[in-house]
């Protein structure tokens, strides 16, 4: 069971919510909030596993109340303004519930946060070691991580990028499902061929070969794969864009 919480200034949305949850058997509401302020206080004492946070509320926004966490469960946002879309992302947010929306998009996201739950409640319950890497020398195009509780190989010249969530790396590849491991953003960075990848972000890692464009300090992948660019990140891709590409930026 996934206990869960929502927050919402409107109490219409929070009643909305309630009922979606009540719907779905593997949810549990442990309680409807309406700001964040009282969300932070109920979490200080009694923890949960998933929060469904409204952004643009009062006093505490819903990002900033997320950035707040030090122990942060699987995330949902709800809210009307598309343009929060990429601080949701930028908070490694698990989705991004745009009002108003129904029953069947609520399912959808909330069937997205028991995968996550499931897969983190798997690994830890057999925690992994630090996944050892190939380095890519001499033509390998391979790295080697634990995940699922085997050795994978990973072809390089399939990886999009690369994303933090905590103490795990999510993976993300062009024709499979992402895999998950136990990795830090650091060593991982230190064992990629840095003519290829590069870190954007603190939550990412890029692959330069993939990018498809850059836009509104944005790297985009496809049609709609975005992921932020970090300020202290930005010089060093700026660089690389100025090498590789003709004309000023």
């Amino acid at each position: 069971m996934i206990r869960c919480i929502t927050i919402d200034d409107e109490p219409l949305a929070l009643i909305q919510l309630t009922g979606y949850i009540e719907k779905v058997p593997f949810l549990k509401l442990v309680k409807a909030c309406n700001s964040a302020l009282e969300a932070l206080d109920l979490l200080a004492k009694d923890p949960v596993d998933l929060i469904f946070a409204d952004i643009n509320m009062p006093d505490l926004n819903g990002v900033d109340f997320v950035k707040s966490l030090v122990n942060k469960p699987i995330i949902i946002f709800t809210t009307a303004y598309t343009e929060y879309a990429i601080e949701g992302f930028r908070v490694n947010a698990l989705d991004y519930l745009l009002k108003p929306f129904g029953y069947n998009e609520f399912l959808k996201a909330a069937n997205k946060a028991l995968h996550q739950y499931e897969l983190q409640a798997k690994i830890q319950q057999h925690p992994l070691p630090a996944s050892p890497e190939v380095p890519a020398e001499n033509g390998n195009n391979n790295l080697f991580i634990k995940a699922d509780y085997k050795m994978i190989r990973l072809d390089m010249n399939k990886i999009i990028y690369m994303e933090s969530q905590n103490e795990y790396i999510r993976i993300f590849f062009e024709d499979q499902k992402p895999v998950m491991t136990l990795l830090s953003m650091k060593k991982l960075e230190e064992r990629l061929p840095a003519e290829r990848f590069m870190r954007v972000h603190r939550s990412y890692i890029v692959n330069l070969e993939k990018i498809t464009a850059v836009a509104n300090n944005r790297i985009i992948y496809g049609k709609d794969t975005y992921i932020p660019i970090g300020n202290q990140y930005k010089d060093k891709f700026n660089e690389y864009l100025e090498k590789h590409y003709l004309g000023k930026l």
